[in-house]
């Protein structure tokens, strides 16, 4: 009944997955692979879908065809090059294999590609792999190849926090003496906490200079810098990013309601230091101009 019904629709105009995906599993329930393969192929030639595609590859993986799965990957993504899914899960099935240069190979591909559905995941499980594999180094040229593309506020914590868990040596389980490991476990946090502040430092930086107007996300980065300094204890220094922090002010702003007429809306400002000083050097250049009028007002009299 499902090859009536594939035969009837017309496969050019528009196509159903779920009739594809049916005529195949029938034949697989009569064990005649050779057939599903057949239907399956056609509906990727006629019509591709996600669907097929996910379902196809599902089937030769579980039967070992790992040749066969690298082929349908190559022609899922000459029919989407924009899909970070398929650029994942073919990247996800060569790392399975310990085939760590092939899974890096198609991650490098995929962020190679000029347009892409989903760009940040692809981006995170790229730099996930790379953190699993144990390259730091990798990974830090990758977070900063992502700066070159975005410097989003996810992205700098991100970077952060990374920086915060990754110690190059672990020497836990080593058979150093009990003292010359805590030694060493404290240095290597040191360097945790010199490459932190290193990111932040930038990043409230950017956030300072370039992109002034993003007030809401450079007070949630001294946020999150805030807590990590916390989280390393007596190494931290809360108070050297205490100082930094904004003060959060109520303020009112104008807006147009429907029926046209202007109203009023709370919103949440953010005051940071510096603007603080520059607010009172003005205070303190318009006393002295103020001054300086009155003293030549009373000469002239």
């Amino acid at each position: 009944m499902t090859r009536e019904c594939l035969k009837l629709i017309p496969h050019a105009k528009f196509s159903f997955a779920k009739i594809w995906l049916l005529a195949a599993q029938f034949e697989i329930r009569q064990l005649n692979l050779k057939a599903a393969r057949q239907i399956l192929g056609n509906a990727i030639g006629k019509a591709p879908k996600d669907k097929i595609f996910k379902k196809y590859i599902e089937i030769e993986l579980q039967l070992g065809n790992i040749d066969r799965c690298r082929k349908l990957y190559e022609k899922y993504l000459e029919w989407a090059p924009e899909n970070c899914y398929a650029w994942s899960k073919y990247a996800e099935l060569e790392r399975s294999l310990s085939e760590t240069e092939r899974a890096r190979a198609i991650f490098e591909l995929a962020i190679a590609q000029p347009a892409l559905d989903m760009p940040e995941l692809l981006w995170k499980a790229y730099i996930d792999f790379e953190i699993s594999e144990s390259e730091f180094q990798r990974t830090r040229e990758l977070y900063e190849r992502l700066l070159d593309r975005m410097k989003h506020l996810k992205v700098w914590i991100s970077y952060a926090q990374f920086e915060a868990s990754t110690m190059e040596k672990d020497v836990r389980d080593s058979d150093l003496p009990e003292d010359e490991v805590q030694e060493s476990l404290q240095y290597q946090k040191r360097l945790c906490l010199q490459r932190v502040r290193r990111v932040f430092e930038r990043a409230v930086n950017y956030f300072r200079t370039s992109a002034p107007e993003l007030k809401e996300e450079r007070a949630m980065l001294l946020d999150e810098w805030l807590n990590i300094e916390t989280s390393f204890g007596e190494l931290g220094d809360v108070n050297s990013v205490r100082i930094k922090l904004p003060k959060k002010l109520k303020r009112r702003r104008p807006i147009e309601t429907e029926d046209g007429s202007t109203g009023y809306e709370e919103y949440i400002d953010y005051l940071f230091p510096e603007e603080t000083q520059t607010t009172n050097l003005k205070i303190l250049e318009a006393a002295y101009k103020w001054k300086k009028q009155k003293v030549n007002g009373s000469d002239e009299d």
